[in-house]
């Protein structure tokens, strides 16, 4: 906290705002939130800044969460089974977070991402209406899979994770993108939440510098939360087009320079 000046602070605040109106619709966050945290906490260590970006943004993620439930009620069995193993691998992706090198993980995250785009924008009917596909067992089978498989990328890594989630949903499962962002937000606290834990306990969390951004980002959830139940799955997905297209570009731009 030393380093803050107060102009580092109104600026952090204001992209913590910004991440959590953006994150409550369609997810995408930390493309705003980690950025802006890496620019104003230069001396910190990566893992700290890391640390704290997850538990400023799990403030606004829980409150997103809350209102969606008020609104819009998925299956229990889907967002447990989604949530409990990715708030497991998130915490084992966290711990290996500050020994294992992520710029190559970057080419495969920015083709996938890329392909998710692709998809989205070549189905305009997808995920407009509520199509439940596979048999509810099967259902679930592919939500602990890529629960644990996104958590745990979410934990180590982090850039794309409310796309991913989002396109499972959608694609995968047949949500409508309304419902989908209501169970991406429960399992976007549970990843959070792992990963938090596994960095406080390194002491790689600002405590006081996340509340203060947690109230911000709250602040931009609610709003967020509350014009997303509003504007439907046609707000959604306009928003969840226009982040993953930000994150392509990001991480191109963050995969070219570490070449």
């Amino acid at each position: 906290m030393d380093e803050l000046t107060l102009a580092t602070g109104i600026f952090l605040l204001c992209a913590a705002f910004f991440a959590g109106f953006v994150d409550s619709i369609a997810g995408g966050g930390g493309l705003i939130q980690l950025p802006a945290l890496l620019i104003g906490l230069p001396k910190s260590e990566t893992v700290t800044v890391l640390g704290t970006n997850k538990f400023a943004a799990i403030f606004g993620t829980t409150t997103a969460a809350g209102l969606y439930r008020r609104q819009i009620k998925p299956e229990p069995k889907i967002l447990i089974a989604m949530a409990l193993p990715a708030f497991i691998g998130s915490g084992i992706g966290a711990s290996l977070a500050s020994r294992i090198p992520t710029s190559s993980m970057r080419p495969l995250v920015l083709i996938l991402l890329i392909a998710v785009a692709f998809y989205t924008w070549r189905k305009p009917d997808l995920g407009s209406i509520e199509l439940l596909r596979h048999h509810p067992r099967r259902r679930v089978q592919i939500a602990v899979a890529a629960g644990s498989i996104i958590g745990f990328y979410d934990g180590i890594f982090g850039p794309g994770t409310g796309s991913f989630l989002m396109v499972v949903l959608v694609a995968s499962l047949g949500y409508a993108f309304i419902t989908a962002s209501a169970i991406a937000k429960v399992v976007n606290v549970s990843t959070n939440l792992g990963a938090i834990i596994v960095f406080g306990i390194h002491g790689a969390v600002l405590w006081q510098l996340g509340l203060l951004l947690g109230a911000a980002n709250v602040t931009g959830a609610l709003i967020g939360s509350r014009l997303a139940i509003r504007g439907g799955s046609t707000l959604v997905r306009k928003v969840f087009l226009g982040v993953t297209v930000a994150l392509i570009i990001k991480v191109g731009i963050d995969t070219f320079l570490s070449l």
